[in-house]
């Protein structure tokens, strides 16, 4: 396409989304690879100055474990999930705040814009309880297994990211959660990124991942779209699993609840973001209501 075709296919989704909030969650490669990571930024920097409420919601797992075994603590899984004792919630912390938040603030100011870095803690953003025992499968016996300080979301105050965006800030949100007695937990940035979302009544929510999109059984086709009654069958059917399963469960829950579209698009793709919200092909896949 001429550059002045392209401009012109997105003029009417610019104005579409003028004003709206889009909710956009880091993950995958971008959390580990520099280029990709600031790519990502650029775009948000942009959706920003074309008057979209932008919001930022990250993970950092591979950087956690990463940072565990530099400091010559073990990573320790039961059944695929993470055990996270009183040091890896420490650790934990001081990667997802302390280095990855602060990063993508930096690069938001890079680019001529202004991010607020946060955790889910500041201004009781994210109020969690402490997950209960959770089943697993142990080498074929299934257990109860405690997770430790990994918490499961009760409720979203969304006055403080408002108040962010209304003065034109970018807020970016760690998912690190407080509960009812003060203590931190870590939480489920997939899961986070989508309540946040209900939460703003956001217009959309893009789930930035390693993969094209929701994909066939064979890997062998992308779902360009959805209805939640689709995604219900692909999960059912063992086409959506491992890692995509909790990022189905918040755009699908996210979508029930009232945000228009949710999106999972492939963020090492440069400028993936913005193909998806202003040209009519997209990428990705989008899940909506019917």
């Amino acid at each position: 396409m001429k550059r002045e075709d392209v401009l012109m296919e997105a003029l009417p989704y610019i104005q579409q989304f003028h004003n709206k909030t889009i909710v956009i969650k880091l993950g995958g490669h971008a959390m580990v690879d520099p280029v990709v990571l600031e790519n990502a930024i650029r775009d948000a920097v942009l959706l920003h100055y074309v008057g979209i409420r932008v919001v930022l919601v990250h993970g950092g797992g591979p950087e956690i474990s990463e940072k565990m075994k530099q400091m010559g603590k073990e990573s320790v899984f039961v059944g695929g999930l993470r055990v996270t004792d009183a040091e890896t919630l420490e650790i934990a912390q001081m990667v997802l705040v302390g280095k990855i938040n602060a990063n993508i603030v930096s690069l938001i100011a890079k680019c001529g814009a202004r991010g607020v870095g946060l955790s889910g803690s500041d201004g009781n953003i994210i109020l969690a309880k402490k997950m209960d025992l959770q089943k697993v499968n142990v080498g074929g016996v299934q257990k109860e297994v405690d997770l430790g300080h990994v918490g499961e979301i009760e409720w979203i105050d969304p006055s403080l990211l408002n108040t962010l965006l209304d003065t034109g800030y970018i807020p970016v949100v760690a998912p690190i959660a407080i509960d009812r007695f003060g203590g931190n937990l870590n939480i489920n940035a997939d899961t986070a990124a989508g309540d946040i979302a209900i939460a703003l009544k956001a217009h959309k929510l893009i789930n930035m991942t390693d993969v094209d999109g929701v994909m066939d059984k064979g890997r062998t086709k992308v779902y360009r779209k959805l209805t939640i009654r689709e995604a219900i069958d692909l999960q059912k059917s063992g086409a959506i699993g491992e890692g995509m399963i909790p990022k189905v469960q918040s755009v699908m829950k996210a979508v029930e609840s009232g945000v228009g579209y949710a999106h999972i698009i492939n963020g090492n793709t440069e400028h993936n973001l913005v193909l998806e919200l202003f040209t009519h092909d997209g990428v990705g896949t989008m899940i909506s209501l019917s």
